[in-house]
Protein backbone atom coordinates (compact mmCIF):
# COMPACT_ATOMS: atom_id res chain seq x y z
CA UNK A 1 0.00 0.00 0.00
CA UNK A 2 1.04 3.57 -1.00
CA UNK A 3 0.30 6.31 1.92
CA UNK A 4 0.22 9.46 -0.18
CA UNK A 5 -0.78 13.15 2.58
CA UNK A 6 -4.44 13.21 0.64
CA UNK A 7 -5.60 10.24 2.30
CA UNK A 8 -4.23 10.87 6.11
CA UNK A 9 -6.13 14.71 5.60
CA UNK A 10 -9.33 12.49 4.85
CA UNK A 11 -8.39 10.14 7.43
CA UNK A 12 -8.27 13.45 9.76
CA UNK A 13 -11.06 15.58 8.50
CA UNK A 14 -13.67 12.88 10.02
CA UNK A 15 -12.31 14.46 13.36
CA UNK A 16 -13.95 17.17 14.86
CA UNK A 17 -12.40 19.59 17.39
CA UNK A 18 -14.94 19.83 20.30
CA UNK A 19 -13.98 23.30 20.59
CA UNK A 20 -15.20 24.43 17.49
CA UNK A 21 -17.47 21.37 16.45
CA UNK A 22 -15.21 21.75 12.85
CA UNK A 23 -12.57 18.78 11.41
CA UNK A 24 -9.22 18.88 12.18
CA UNK A 25 -8.85 20.18 8.41
CA UNK A 26 -11.65 22.78 8.43
CA UNK A 27 -10.31 24.38 11.64
CA UNK A 28 -6.78 24.25 10.14
CA UNK A 29 -5.33 22.44 13.24
CA UNK A 30 -2.81 20.11 10.58
CA UNK A 31 0.53 22.24 11.04
CA UNK A 32 2.04 21.98 6.90
CA UNK A 33 4.79 19.45 8.65
CA UNK A 34 3.01 16.08 6.89
CA UNK A 35 6.03 13.64 6.55
CA UNK A 36 5.75 10.26 5.03
CA UNK A 37 8.18 7.68 4.46
CA UNK A 38 6.84 4.11 3.73
CA UNK A 39 4.15 3.53 6.17
CA UNK A 40 5.60 5.85 8.42
CA UNK A 41 3.69 8.96 9.27
CA UNK A 42 4.02 12.19 11.13
CA UNK A 43 2.60 15.61 11.48
CA UNK A 44 1.62 18.02 14.02
CA UNK A 45 -1.61 19.52 15.20
CA UNK A 46 -1.82 22.91 16.11
CA UNK A 47 -3.85 24.23 18.84
CA UNK A 48 -4.58 27.74 20.18
CA UNK A 49 -3.41 27.37 23.85
CA UNK A 50 -0.71 25.22 25.19
CA UNK A 51 -3.32 24.03 27.88
CA UNK A 52 -5.96 22.95 25.50
CA UNK A 53 -8.20 20.52 27.37
CA UNK A 54 -9.08 18.60 24.71
CA UNK A 55 -5.36 18.21 23.49
CA UNK A 56 -5.38 14.83 24.37
CA UNK A 57 -8.70 13.53 23.19
CA UNK A 58 -7.69 14.91 19.83
CA UNK A 59 -4.63 13.40 18.86
CA UNK A 60 -5.68 10.34 20.06
CA UNK A 61 -8.77 9.99 17.81
CA UNK A 62 -6.70 11.60 15.01
CA UNK A 63 -4.67 8.38 15.62
CA UNK A 64 -7.52 5.73 15.60
CA UNK A 65 -8.90 7.68 12.17
CA UNK A 66 -5.62 6.91 10.16
CA UNK A 67 -5.63 3.68 11.86
CA UNK A 68 -9.50 3.48 11.20
CA UNK A 69 -9.49 4.79 7.51
CA UNK A 70 -5.71 4.48 6.24
CA UNK A 71 -4.47 0.94 7.59
CA UNK A 72 -4.08 0.09 11.01
CA UNK A 73 -0.57 -0.72 10.20
CA UNK A 74 0.43 2.84 9.84
CA UNK A 75 2.98 4.34 12.26
CA UNK A 76 1.46 7.41 13.40
CA UNK A 77 3.66 10.06 15.19
CA UNK A 78 1.47 13.08 15.93
CA UNK A 79 3.55 16.53 18.10
CA UNK A 80 0.94 19.28 19.19
CA UNK A 81 2.07 22.97 18.57
CA UNK A 82 0.42 25.97 20.01
CA UNK A 83 -0.69 29.58 18.67
CA UNK A 84 -0.27 31.22 21.87
CA UNK A 85 3.29 31.12 23.60
CA UNK A 86 3.35 29.59 26.74
CA UNK A 87 3.21 30.86 30.34
CA UNK A 88 6.56 31.28 31.30
CA UNK A 89 7.04 28.66 34.60
CA UNK A 90 6.56 29.49 38.13
CA UNK A 91 9.77 31.28 39.43
CA UNK A 92 10.63 32.94 36.18
CA UNK A 93 7.03 35.08 35.36
CA UNK A 94 8.25 38.23 36.49
CA UNK A 95 11.19 38.80 34.88
CA UNK A 96 11.09 42.70 34.98
CA UNK A 97 10.13 42.83 38.64
CA UNK A 98 12.85 43.37 41.63
CA UNK A 99 11.08 42.97 44.47
CA UNK A 100 8.14 40.96 45.08
CA UNK A 101 6.14 41.72 49.07
CA UNK A 102 3.64 39.61 50.68
CA UNK A 103 1.69 41.36 52.85
CA UNK A 104 -0.08 38.94 55.49
CA UNK A 105 -1.61 38.46 58.80
CA UNK A 106 -2.23 35.67 60.23
CA UNK A 107 -6.32 36.49 61.10
CA UNK A 108 -8.76 38.70 59.53
CA UNK A 109 -9.98 42.38 60.74
CA UNK A 110 -6.17 43.58 61.39
CA UNK A 111 -6.46 46.26 58.56
CA UNK A 112 -3.78 44.28 56.02
CA UNK A 113 -5.58 45.49 53.20
CA UNK A 114 -5.62 48.64 54.32
CA UNK A 115 -2.07 48.27 55.06
CA UNK A 116 -1.00 46.83 51.72
CA UNK A 117 -3.02 49.62 49.83
CA UNK A 118 -1.08 52.45 51.32
CA UNK A 119 2.12 51.03 51.67
CA UNK A 120 1.86 50.21 47.58
CA UNK A 121 0.74 54.32 47.10
CA UNK A 122 3.33 55.37 49.74
CA UNK A 123 6.33 53.57 47.50
CA UNK A 124 4.65 55.04 44.34
CA UNK A 125 5.38 58.17 46.21
CA UNK A 126 8.64 57.79 47.00
CA UNK A 127 9.40 57.86 43.62
CA UNK A 128 9.35 53.57 42.77
CA UNK A 129 7.56 52.04 40.25
CA UNK A 130 5.23 49.51 42.21
CA UNK A 131 2.15 46.65 41.03
CA UNK A 132 -0.33 45.80 43.27
CA UNK A 133 -2.23 42.36 43.37
CA UNK A 134 -5.11 41.76 45.31
CA UNK A 135 -4.66 37.69 46.14
CA UNK A 136 -7.25 38.23 48.58
CA UNK A 137 -9.19 35.66 46.12
CA UNK A 138 -12.73 35.28 49.04
CA UNK A 139 -12.68 38.96 49.75
CA UNK A 140 -11.27 41.13 47.14
CA UNK A 141 -11.39 44.90 48.48
CA UNK A 142 -8.39 46.80 46.25
CA UNK A 143 -11.32 47.75 43.72
CA UNK A 144 -12.87 49.53 46.33
CA UNK A 145 -10.34 51.25 47.90
CA UNK A 146 -8.86 52.65 44.55
CA UNK A 147 -12.40 53.64 43.61
CA UNK A 148 -12.04 51.51 40.81
CA UNK A 149 -14.86 48.87 41.07
CA UNK A 150 -16.34 49.67 37.24
CA UNK A 151 -12.80 48.75 35.68
CA UNK A 152 -12.42 45.73 33.07
CA UNK A 153 -9.20 44.78 32.67
CA UNK A 154 -8.35 43.93 28.59
CA UNK A 155 -6.56 41.49 27.24
CA UNK A 156 -3.99 42.28 24.68
CA UNK A 157 -1.62 40.53 22.45
CA UNK A 158 1.96 40.63 23.42
CA UNK A 159 4.49 38.07 22.13
CA UNK A 160 1.90 35.77 20.77
CA UNK A 161 0.11 35.74 24.34
CA UNK A 162 -3.16 37.58 25.41
CA UNK A 163 -2.06 39.30 28.29
CA UNK A 164 -4.27 41.12 30.73
CA UNK A 165 -3.68 44.74 31.19
CA UNK A 166 -3.31 45.59 34.76
CA UNK A 167 -5.76 48.75 35.55
CA UNK A 168 -3.68 52.12 36.68
CA UNK A 169 -4.71 54.22 39.53
CA UNK A 170 -2.73 56.95 41.51
CA UNK A 171 0.71 55.51 39.41
CA UNK A 172 0.05 52.14 40.59
CA UNK A 173 -0.46 48.86 38.21
CA UNK A 174 -3.60 47.16 39.90
CA UNK A 175 -5.11 43.97 39.44
CA UNK A 176 -7.85 41.87 41.45
CA UNK A 177 -9.96 39.12 41.29
CA UNK A 178 -12.63 41.68 42.00
CA UNK A 179 -12.33 42.67 38.52
CA UNK A 180 -13.55 39.89 36.75
CA UNK A 181 -16.61 38.23 39.59
CA UNK A 182 -20.01 40.21 40.27
CA UNK A 183 -18.95 42.16 43.47
CA UNK A 184 -22.48 42.06 45.25
CA UNK A 185 -22.20 37.82 45.17
CA UNK A 186 -20.07 35.83 47.23
CA UNK A 187 -17.52 33.85 45.32
CA UNK A 188 -17.68 30.38 45.79
CA UNK A 189 -14.80 28.56 44.34
CA UNK A 190 -12.89 25.67 45.08
CA UNK A 191 -8.85 25.64 45.56
CA UNK A 192 -7.77 24.69 42.83
CA UNK A 193 -9.81 27.35 40.85
CA UNK A 194 -8.74 30.10 43.12
CA UNK A 195 -5.19 29.16 42.47
CA UNK A 196 -6.03 29.20 38.81
CA UNK A 197 -7.37 32.64 38.72
CA UNK A 198 -4.35 33.58 40.66
CA UNK A 199 -1.79 32.48 38.73
CA UNK A 200 -3.27 34.19 35.40
CA UNK A 201 -3.40 37.04 37.57
CA UNK A 202 0.27 36.68 38.01
CA UNK A 203 1.64 34.57 34.63
CA UNK A 204 -0.58 36.39 32.45
CA UNK A 205 -0.76 40.10 32.87
CA UNK A 206 1.59 42.48 31.56
CA UNK A 207 3.36 43.76 34.96
CA UNK A 208 6.31 44.98 32.52
CA UNK A 209 8.94 47.38 34.81
CA UNK A 210 8.46 47.45 38.87
CA UNK A 211 10.64 47.76 41.86
CA UNK A 212 7.85 46.71 43.58
CA UNK A 213 5.19 44.04 43.04
CA UNK A 214 3.19 44.29 46.80
CA UNK A 215 0.68 41.54 46.97
CA UNK A 216 -2.44 41.72 49.28
CA UNK A 217 -2.66 38.26 50.26
CA UNK A 218 -5.91 36.47 52.12
CA UNK A 219 -5.99 36.50 55.75
CA UNK A 220 -4.53 33.57 57.60
CA UNK A 221 -2.52 30.44 56.01
CA UNK A 222 -4.34 28.73 53.22
CA UNK A 223 -4.01 26.99 49.89
CA UNK A 224 -3.51 30.44 47.88
CA UNK A 225 -0.51 31.17 49.58
CA UNK A 226 1.08 27.94 48.96
CA UNK A 227 -0.07 28.83 45.57
CA UNK A 228 1.79 32.36 45.82
CA UNK A 229 4.88 30.62 47.30
CA UNK A 230 4.77 28.10 44.64
CA UNK A 231 4.14 30.36 41.62
CA UNK A 232 6.75 33.57 42.71
CA UNK A 233 9.95 33.76 44.68
CA UNK A 234 9.16 35.95 47.14
CA UNK A 235 11.65 38.97 48.59
CA UNK A 236 10.24 38.98 51.76
CA UNK A 237 7.18 39.29 53.83
CA UNK A 238 5.61 42.26 55.77
CA UNK A 239 3.44 40.66 58.97
CA UNK A 240 0.57 43.14 59.89
CA UNK A 241 -1.25 42.99 63.40
CA UNK A 242 -2.90 44.94 66.06
CA UNK A 243 -1.61 44.97 69.90
CA UNK A 244 -4.10 42.47 71.20
CA UNK A 245 -2.96 39.02 72.23
CA UNK A 246 -5.20 37.10 70.20
CA UNK A 247 -3.96 39.10 67.20
CA UNK A 248 -0.17 37.89 68.15
CA UNK A 249 -0.64 34.69 68.59
CA UNK A 250 -2.25 34.22 65.10
CA UNK A 251 0.69 36.77 63.65
CA UNK A 252 3.12 34.17 64.76
CA UNK A 253 1.45 31.68 63.00
CA UNK A 254 2.01 33.57 60.10
CA UNK A 255 5.30 34.20 61.04
CA UNK A 256 5.92 30.57 60.86
CA UNK A 257 4.19 29.77 57.70
CA UNK A 258 6.78 31.91 55.76
CA UNK A 259 10.28 30.89 57.87
CA UNK A 260 9.55 27.20 58.05
CA UNK A 261 12.56 25.72 56.27
CA UNK A 262 10.65 24.40 53.73
CA UNK A 263 9.48 28.07 52.72
CA UNK A 264 12.13 30.24 53.74
CA UNK A 265 10.82 33.54 52.62
CA UNK A 266 12.48 36.43 55.08
CA UNK A 267 10.48 38.64 57.21
CA UNK A 268 10.99 41.98 56.66
CA UNK A 269 9.17 43.10 59.72
CA UNK A 270 5.97 43.65 61.53
CA UNK A 271 3.54 46.67 61.53
CA UNK A 272 1.28 47.59 64.25
CA UNK A 273 -1.95 48.58 63.01
CA UNK A 274 -4.68 50.15 65.14
CA UNK A 275 -1.63 51.34 67.28
CA UNK A 276 -3.54 53.67 69.33
CA UNK A 277 -6.76 56.03 68.36
CA UNK A 278 -5.93 59.79 67.68
CA UNK A 279 -8.83 62.00 67.59
CA UNK A 280 -8.88 64.78 64.84
CA UNK A 281 -9.74 67.67 67.37
CA UNK A 282 -7.01 66.57 70.01
CA UNK A 283 -3.97 65.07 67.51
CA UNK A 284 -1.95 64.68 70.69
CA UNK A 285 -4.09 62.27 72.32
CA UNK A 286 -3.19 59.10 72.20
CA UNK A 287 -5.62 56.28 73.57
CA UNK A 288 -4.50 52.33 73.18
CA UNK A 289 -7.85 50.79 72.79
CA UNK A 290 -6.43 47.55 72.18
CA UNK A 291 -3.43 47.38 73.94
CA UNK A 292 -0.28 49.08 73.99
CA UNK A 293 2.76 48.11 71.60
CA UNK A 294 2.12 44.25 71.68
CA UNK A 295 3.40 44.27 68.18
CA UNK A 296 6.10 46.04 69.01
CA UNK A 297 7.34 43.90 72.10
CA UNK A 298 6.63 40.64 69.50
CA UNK A 299 8.96 41.99 67.08
CA UNK A 300 11.69 42.22 70.31
CA UNK A 301 11.10 38.97 70.92
CA UNK A 302 11.46 37.50 67.60
CA UNK A 303 14.23 39.90 66.52
CA UNK A 304 12.69 41.13 63.44
CA UNK A 305 12.17 44.87 62.84
CA UNK A 306 9.72 47.02 63.73
CA UNK A 307 8.45 48.56 60.42
CA UNK A 308 5.42 50.69 61.42
CA UNK A 309 3.11 52.05 64.23
CA UNK A 310 -0.16 52.99 62.58
CA UNK A 311 -2.78 54.76 64.43
CA UNK A 312 -6.72 54.44 63.80
CA UNK A 313 -7.85 58.12 62.41
CA UNK A 314 -11.71 58.41 61.45
CA UNK A 315 -10.08 59.38 58.00
CA UNK A 316 -8.10 56.15 57.19
CA UNK A 317 -11.89 54.51 57.12
CA UNK A 318 -13.11 57.01 55.05
CA UNK A 319 -10.65 56.89 53.03
CA UNK A 320 -10.50 53.43 52.35
CA UNK A 321 -14.21 53.99 51.25
CA UNK A 322 -14.14 56.63 48.86
CA UNK A 323 -10.82 55.36 47.13
CA UNK A 324 -8.45 57.41 48.19
CA UNK A 325 -5.66 56.04 50.57
CA UNK A 326 -4.97 57.71 53.30
CA UNK A 327 -1.38 57.40 52.08
CA UNK A 328 -2.20 60.09 49.13
CA UNK A 329 -2.03 63.00 51.64
CA UNK A 330 1.91 62.98 52.60
CA UNK A 331 0.59 66.02 55.89
CA UNK A 332 -1.93 64.10 57.61
CA UNK A 333 -0.78 61.73 60.90
CA UNK A 334 -1.56 58.76 59.09
CA UNK A 335 -0.20 59.61 55.54
CA UNK A 336 3.33 60.38 57.35
CA UNK A 337 3.11 57.22 59.31
CA UNK A 338 2.77 55.23 56.11
CA UNK A 339 5.39 57.04 54.20
CA UNK A 340 7.86 56.16 56.96
CA UNK A 341 7.00 52.72 57.09
CA UNK A 342 7.36 52.88 52.67
CA UNK A 343 10.94 53.94 53.74
CA UNK A 344 11.65 50.91 55.99
CA UNK A 345 10.52 48.59 54.13
CA UNK A 346 12.55 49.77 51.33
CA UNK A 347 15.85 49.73 54.12
CA UNK A 348 15.02 46.11 55.09
CA UNK A 349 14.90 45.09 51.57
CA UNK A 350 17.74 46.41 50.09
CA UNK A 351 19.44 45.19 53.30
CA UNK A 352 17.75 42.26 52.99
CA UNK A 353 19.02 41.38 49.40
CA UNK A 354 22.65 42.78 50.17
CA UNK A 355 22.82 40.00 52.88
CA UNK A 356 20.63 37.10 51.77
CA UNK A 357 20.52 35.08 48.53
CA UNK A 358 16.78 35.45 46.35
CA UNK A 359 14.50 33.42 47.60
CA UNK A 360 13.75 30.16 45.52
CA UNK A 361 9.83 29.17 44.70
CA UNK A 362 8.99 26.42 46.98
CA UNK A 363 8.44 22.74 45.20
CA UNK A 364 6.18 20.17 46.01
CA UNK A 365 7.19 16.65 45.61
CA UNK A 366 4.80 14.51 44.36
Amino acid sequence: MTLYPKLILDALATVRYPGSGKNLVEAEMVADNLRIDGMKVSFSLVFDKPTDPFMKSVVKSAETAIHTYVSKDVEVSISTESRQAARPEPGKMLPQVKNVIAVSSGKGGVGKSTVAANLAVALSKLGYKVGLLDADIFGPSVPKMFQVEDARPYAEEINGRDMIIPVEKYGIKLLSIGFFVNPDQATLWRGGMASNALKQLVGDAEWGELDYFVLDTPPGTSDIHLTLLQTLAITGAVIVSTPQEVALADARKGINMYTNDKVNVPILGLVENMAWFTPAELPENRYYLFGKEGTKRLAEELHVPLLGQIPIVQSICENGDKGTPVALDENSVTGQAFIELARNVVYQTEKRNAELAPTEIVHTHK
